[in-house]
């Protein structure tokens, strides 16, 4: 047959093109709302992958201390999550014959293609904190002014000194808990009671703990004279001032001071004196200075009527890690094989570290294939599930304060290690 006289193909371009232009609308649509779309999807997911590894990371460390075993962390450097959308229109002429009946016809039409697929390429970047700068945050101790403040927050001021505090006035707070499980039980009993009633004092509000402006003297008096004057002058530029008396001219700088300031009223109650008898202060002093490393250990020339200030000897995050760590029950298995230490009493007899620790901290422990279903935070570890119950407040509450102290104290480091990074999407 001629070419001329074979039938041309007729095409439906009206419902076709309707079915092209709503596809293409569906299309531009999904592209436009997936960037928004993916972002409320995964941001909190994220988010909530990295507070629950963070806390699980800690508890860990917690746990291993308690075993003897070394601590170690990773730290996130970075999430890089790549979202990618490929979306595509084609059509596609499709032939078929018109009949038997019309012999050498054909009827054309267009088969529309539209194809959408995405592609999700998270990277997660590790820094092991390992390095020197880390390890010498660890074991350094937090300030005064830092164990001072943690103390004026909402946390208890008992939970911040029964963790931070080695002793107090050099009344022990289990310093031999601040490292590895003891064999012996540790001194406690007093320290705790002088400060569960400083807990009590500071809810009647009888006692408090603010800074205060002190002049110090950085030079003896001398005349004034144009030469000394001239160095006087040159000494404001380190913050120094100019007290000028009779006597003469004396450089002063102010500095902050913490101190303890006491109700006058607080004569009348008796956790006043359980308190100031537990840490040997004078009952009658209404503001005591907070110190560190100022008192003698042996309290030589200690005044007969008490001593007139706080001496704290403070903790390094490490011995907190250390001490809460005594908080880990330990199966029974465990500690009659010696893969945990233990600390016997006085009659051989398993010391029950809740006596030191109970209200403050406390990790369970349980054999099973799942996590336990009261668990707040829980790890595996030699084959148990070791948890912080839901229901304990306490345990809770001091987990948390550790959580934001750690961050204080160590993630400010500006690590060299080396990056890990690991390509998910792949």
């Amino acid at each position: 047959m001629p070419l001329s006289h074979v039938p041309q193909p007729s095409f439906y371009f009206n419902a076709t093109r309707l079915l092209a232009f709503a596809v293409f609308g569906f299309l531009s649509f999904v592209g436009c709302s997936l960037g928004p779309r993916t972002l409320m999807h995964s941001r909190l997911r994220y988010n909530d992958a990295v507070k629950t590894t963070s806390e699980e990371q800690l508890l860990l460390n917690i746990i291993r201390l308690r075993y003897t075993d070394t601590p170690s962390s990773l730290a996130i450097s970075s999430i890089a999550d790549q979202q990618e959308v490929v979306a595509g229109l084609g059509i596609v002429p499709f032939f078929t014959s018109a009949g038997a009946g019309d012999i050498g016809s054909y009827r054309g039409s267009i088969l529309p293609q539209a194809q959408l697929s995405g592609t999700a390429r998270p990277t997660l970047s590790y820094t092991p904190q390992d390095d020197e700068e880390f390890t010498r945050r660890l074991f350094s101790p937090i300030s005064l002014e830092g164990a001072a403040y943690l103390s004026r927050t909402t946390w208890p001021i008992s939970t911040v000194f029964r963790l931070y505090l080695e002793n107090l006035n050099w009344v022990s707070n289990a310093e031999t808990a601040s490292g590895p499980t003891p064999l012996c039980p540790p001194e406690y009993e007093t320290f705790l009671q002088g400060v569960q009633a400083l807990q009590r004092l500071h809810d009647k509000n009888l006692i408090t703990l603010f800074s205060e402006d002190r002049e110090k003297a950085v030079s003896s008096t001398f005349a004034l004279s144009e030469n000394n004057a001239k160095n006087a002058l040159e000494s404001i530029h380190n913050d120094v001032e100019l007290k000028v008396s009779a006597g003469g001219v004396t450089l002063i700088r102010q500095e902050k001071q913490i101190v303890m300031r006491v109700n006058p009223n607080v004569e009348s109650d008796s956790d006043w004196f359980v308190f100031c008898n537990a840490f040997k202060l004078n009952p009658s002093f209404r503001t005591f200075d907070l110190t560190s490393g100022k008192l003698d250990p042996f309290l030589k020339d200690m005044p007969a009527t008490g001593l007139e200030s706080l001496d704290l000897e403070t903790r390094s995050l490490l011995q907190v890690l250390f001490f809460i760590s005594q908080g880990v029950e330990v199966p029974q298995e465990h500690l009659a094989s010696g893969v945990a230490p233990r600390t016997n009493g006085d009659g051989g007899e398993p010391f029950d570290w809740q006596q030191v620790l109970g209200g403050l901290f406390r990790v369970r422990c349980v054999q099973s294939k799942k996590r336990p279903s009261c668990a707040h935070i829980a790890v595996q570890y030699k084959g148990y599930w070791y948890y912080i119950d839901e229901r304990d407040r306490d345990s809770k509450s001091t987990f948390a304060l550790l959580i934001e102290v750690s961050r204080l104290e160590l993630e400010s480091t500006k690590s060299k290690a080396p990056l890990l990074t690991l390509p998910l999407g792949r």
